[in-house]
């Protein structure tokens, strides 16, 4: 897995691989990269950006994200004690 340059949003990153989410770093622009559901075609999708205003807010977005997926409860990788 690529690497961000923030830490907080690096364990971000590092806590949806945990539960199954693929991070795939982008070639150019403005957004480093997406996080995707292993869910498939349909599934959540989220920019992960290179410069966000607030990096701890952004990072917390991710993990909100993640953990509100509605493709975990289907796939059962949903974690009751988070």
């Amino acid at each position: 897995m690529a690497r961000h340059p923030n830490k907080e949003i690096q364990a971000g990153l590092e806590y949806a691989a945990s539960k199954g989410w693929s991070v795939v770093k982008s070639k150019r622009g403005h957004c480093w990269g997406v996080i995707r559901c292993a869910h498939g075609r349909g599934g959540c999708q989220k920019s992960v950006w290179s410069t966000p205003r607030s990096p701890q807010d952004h990072a917390k977005a991710i993990r909100r994200f993640v953990d509100l997926c509605p493709h975990q409860a289907q796939d059962g990788n949903h974690d009751e004690n988070t």
